[in-house]
């Protein structure tokens, strides 16, 4: 598997936890205002990392270019910043705000990098066994 999405899928299970974690503290306290954070860090962070992995797993040679990389660091930075800013935002910090528009631009801008990857003319190593014929 390439590094790339090895880092994908180790990357993807922490937002997984940190999104469970959030989930039982709002549980717990009764408090459902940080729903929209919960939301983002399993979706953004669990699934879509898991997503990215999956197919930087499926295609190394696409792993392993530089825009790949670039798309892991500008997608990571982005919704680790959206996170904890859209969590303090709607649990009452209003001066949140500003951040939580800047990291949702940058996580943005890493999925058009994602789209950069799947378009460019990288060929994918790893091709789909020919099903046998009856």
């Amino acid at each position: 598997m390439p590094r790339l999405a090895n880092l994908y899928f180790k990357t993807a299970i922490c937002f997984l936890i940190i999104g469970i974690a959030m989930g039982l503290l709002m549980s717990i306290s009764q408090d459902h205002a940080p729903t929209g954070a919960h939301a983002h860090t399993n979706l953004l962070g669990w699934v879509t990392m898991a997503i990215f992995g999956g197919y930087y797993a499926l295609n190394p040679a696409k792993a392993e270019t530089r825009l790949a990389v670039l798309q892991y660091w500008v997608y990571t930075g982005g919704v680790t910043v959206m996170v904890p800013s859209l969590y303090l935002l709607l649990t009452g910090n209003p001066g949140m705000e500003p951040l939580v528009a800047i990291s949702s631009i940058i996580t943005f801008i890493g999925v058009l990098l994602f789209a950069g990857v799947i378009f460019s003319r990288s060929k994918a190593v790893t091709q789909p066994n020919a099903l046998p014929s009856a």
